[in-house]
């Protein structure tokens, strides 16, 4: 579920502070610092938040519902003077289920509150009681999936979709410099800027901290654009824990550069289970048409080659796509083309010897198997 993620359309006024009924969340909700709650206070020893982080649910208002997810709604708001878009979580109907949400709210606010870049979506603040609320800006545009459909069967400029593709490599590297796993790239989570020439990252829920030792719960994310590692044991059960790396981003990310490209639904024509199977058991991967630059090609199947080691660093992949950005004529103006790797509170590493020497071997897989193909 993404903060934002759809746009309300039309000149229709919005109505923010209309009283209603208690602890429903509806639109005009005032949140007040001294309501109770049904499920009772918390308790739980991971629903721990700086309270640096927390704002004053008493100037917090929620308005219109713009998106709904399997653990919440988010509502267009105003907190103070400012429009922001709320997410609101469900807290659980058992101790057990209340404990799991409330560490994954906490969690979750813990990490937006840590990452700053032009790419990720704006953390505001968060309430605790009496609703577990996350405020973020609000983007005017809706998400990038909306987007597509709705010029769909053109597609986007090579420009534009290396543009929004370097945006959302920027925001991806800076996560993972900081040690944060996304584990939900697709286009939903893709919010458009009002302008419609930048996209940000939004909705952590699924994120995670990256450990070398703790195992993380496999099948998380969304079938599609989920590596295969997720769930490639055929015995894997749903939550099951399992070892992976940041890697699954980057497979993630190739499957979102291949829609930017096409304008089209990956592993189209099958349910998402059989796109997983596909991908998992199979090898499969989305179709690469014969007008993909081989240099675009050569990223992609580098984001989603099998072996996560074998995969590129987000660093890596910005580098690649400003390579290729410098090949194409007439060029731009470097300010609105070069994204260079790199932000505020992200320390971005240079690609190692053994990294050039671990693309040089792919580039020269690929090569070999476009000519048995041809």
């Amino acid at each position: 579920m993404s903060c934002g993620e759809e746009n309300k359309e039309g000149g229709e006024e919005r109505v923010l502070e209309q009283p209603v009924t208690h602890n429903s969340v509806e639109v005009g909700v005032h949140l007040d610092r001294h309501s109770t709650t049904q499920n009772g206070s918390i308790t739980a020893p991971q629903f721990q938040i700086d309270e640096n982080l927390l704002i004053d649910p008493e100037l917090l208002f929620v308005g219109s519902k713009i998106g709904q997810g399997a653990h919440g709604k988010v509502y267009e708001g105003r907190y103070g003077n400012q429009i922001v878009a709320i997410k609101v979580l469900q807290r659980g109907n058992t101790p057990e289920e209340r404990a799991a949400l409330e560490g994954r709210f906490a969690r979750e606010v813990n990490m937006m509150s840590r990452v700053r870049h032009e790419n990720l979506v704006r953390f505001i603040g968060a309430c605790k009681d009496p609703l577990m609320v996350i405020a973020t800006e609000l983007l005017p545009g809706m998400s990038l999936r909306k987007y597509l459909l709705s010029i769909r069967p053109e597609q986007l400029d090579l420009r534009v979709a290396l543009s929004f593709a370097l945006d959302i490599a920027q925001a991806m590297d800076c996560l993972h410099a900081n040690g944060i796993i996304h584990r939900d790239l697709k286009p939903d989570n893709l919010l458009l800027t009002a302008n419609q020439k930048s996209v940000k990252l939004a909705d952590f829920g699924l994120a995670r901290e990256e450990s070398v030792t703790e195992m993380m719960t496999a099948e998380t994310g969304t079938y599609r654009w989920m590596a295969p590692e997720l769930y490639s044991t055929v015995t894997l059960r749903r939550g099951e824990k399992k070892h992976y790396s940041n890697k699954v981003d980057v497979y993630s990310f190739g499957i979102v550069l291949w829609e930017l490209l096409t304008n089209r639904m990956p592993f189209e024509g099958m349910s998402n289970l059989q796109a997983a199977y596909a991908a998992a058991f199979k090898q499969e991967r989305p179709i690469l048409a014969e007008d993909i630059p081989p240099q675009l090609a050569f990223v992609m199947q580098s984001c989603w080659v099998e072996d996560p080691n074998l995969r590129p660093s987000f660093n890596q992949v910005i580098r690649m796509l400003n390579e290729f950005l410098f090949t194409l004529s007439p060029p731009m103006p470097e300010s609105d083309t070069i994204k260079a790797a790199g932000s505020s509170n992200c320390i971005i590493p240079e690609s190692s010897a053994r990294g050039r020497g671990k693309f040089a071997f792919l580039r020269q897989l690929f090569a070999a198997r476009r000519t048995r193909s041809g």
